[in-house]
Parts: C-alpha cells; structure tokens; sequence
C-alpha cells in the first residue's frame, strides 16, 4: 500500500494504527486529524480527497497516540465545561465527572460574597477559572505539591486573565494558606496505590491518582485540616466505593451536613460537607 496523501487516506492509516489499541479506532483517528488540524467534524467530510500536509508531524502524533498517549496531551488541549485549556503531561486530564464538583460547588456558595476559595491539589487550574468565572467576588488560592502542575495552571490562569484573582502556591493540602478559608474544594488522588489501572493513565502524574494504601488517606487528611480549621464548606470528588468509609470517618465529628452525589453513571463521586462552628472528636 502507498503512503496516505489524502485526508480520508490518513483516517484510514490512523484507525489501522490504533487498531487493538484504542475500542474505536475510526473514531479516535477522526478526532486525532481534527486535533491536529484544529477543525471540527464536518472538515472532515468535506475535505476527504484534500492533500495533507506536515503528514511528518503527523506521523508522530499517530505513533504517540498508538502508544496510547492521550490525545490531550499530544495536542496539548482539552475541552471541558464548553471551553478550552492548555494541558500537558504533569496535571491531570479533567474527567466530564468533574464537572458535577463545579456545580455542587456553585449551588452551595453565594455568587455576591467575597469568599475566600482554596482550590487543594489546583492541577492545571481548571477548576478555579471556571469557579472565578461564575463568582465574581470570590478570591481564589490553589495549592499543589507539584511544581509542574503550578507552571500548567498558572499558563491556563493567564490565558484567561484570572491572575490577580487565583493565587497559587506549593504545599500539602492546607499548610500553606495562613489565612481564614470560607471554601475548600478538592479533587484529590483517591485511587489505592496498588490498583492496576489502564495503560494511557500512565501518562498521568502519580501523585494526582494515587491517594494510599486504601486510597482515601489524602482525603480523610483533607478531612481532618477542614474541620480543624473550621472551614464552613467542603466539596470534594472521591471514589465510587469511598462512601461508607467517609460517612464511618465523620461519625465522631460534628458537622452541620454531609451530602454525596452521584456521576452521570451512577457511581458515588463525591460529597458536600459543610462544617458547624464547632466540632469534638
């Protein structure tokens, strides 16, 4: 077989490519010609029989795709709540079940307070922006232990002009922010360390989907700096079998409310936790 020349030739060449790799090829290799080419569905239709050029690029897009790479990474971008993002290796790829933690976020806080919001484990920063967007008064600080995540956010922040508004730092969980917190939301590792996962999440940072032995450490540390802090609400997303533990965790505590909420599957994904203004152990 000749070398592809035609854009409906590379769809062909990509999807036998990413066969037994990815569940649908023709589809994958669609949406890696539309990423490298930055068009939408309907270019491909209409420019099958279109002669492609930088095909060596391309190339190199379809080997690292057929290695199972995201496509996100190699494109360095990602769509999530109907924008755009800068993304690469070193944060994690948001999930559309991500989605529901902006959400349940914006249904628990009032748009008119000038809150202060800790964004823990801030990645690439895309949780914050899309919060600052929707909270106009709202101060924003994101803590990472990732430097390489903080350099990823910190583009995105000033892609959308946010930087006097989200502040970021490095550290662990809360150690790092001093002053009175009104909001914390989280979406932290909260895999058990030894799941075997898929092999395109080896492309993930560890340290953003690992989060223990059991997998709720980070979280049930989230839990205690929350409440000692006395931070009037937390949402936070978690895994689809971490309810009960959470619920057992917080049974000593006293807290005004616990709240969980399911994803677009099914599964528990997280939870609303809003803390009265004093709690014993």
């Amino acid at each position: 077989m000749s070398d592809p020349s035609t854009l409906k030739e590379w769809i062909v060449f990509s999807a036998s490519a990413l066969e037994g790799i990815v569940s649908e090829p023709r589809h994958e290799a669609e949406l890696l010609l539309r990423a490298f080419y930055n068009k939408d569905a309907l270019w491909l239709i209409r420019n099958e029989m279109t002669v492609l050029d930088d095909t060596q690029r391309l190339r190199q897009w379809i080997t690292r795709r057929a290695a199972n790479e995201p496509l996100e990474y190699i494109s360095q971008r990602v769509s999530f709540y109907s924008q755009e993002f800068f993304i690469q290796q070193g944060a994690l790829i948001p999930r559309p079940e991500t989605e529901l933690l902006i959400e349940k976020t914006l249904l628990h806080v009032n748009p008119d307070e000038h809150l202060c919001i800790v964004e823990v484990g801030i990645g690439s920063g895309i949780i914050s922006i899309i919060l600052a967007q929707h909270l106009p008064h709202a101060h924003f600080i994101g803590v990472d232990i990732s430097t390489e995540a903080l350099r990823i956010a910190q583009r995105n922040i000033e892609c959308f002009g946010l930087k006097e508004r989200i502040e970021l730092r490095h550290g662990n969980l809360l150690s790092s922010v001093n002053e009175p917190i009104d909001v914390v939301v989280s979406n932290p590792p909260y895999i058990a360390d030894t799941a075997v996962l898929e092999s395109n999440l080896s492309y993930e940072p560890d340290t953003a989907l690992f989060g223990g032995s059991q997998g709720d450490e980070i979280i049930k540390a989230l839990l205690d700096e929350v409440l000692q802090r006395r931070v009037a609400l937390l949402t936070c997303e978690m895994g689809y079998d971490q309810k009960a533990a959470i619920e057992a965790y917080l049974s000593d505590f006293k807290i005004q409310s616990l709240e969980f909420y399911k994803d677009y599957s099914g599964f528990d994904r997280g939870f609303i936790m809003k803390v009265t203004d004093e709690q014993t152990q």
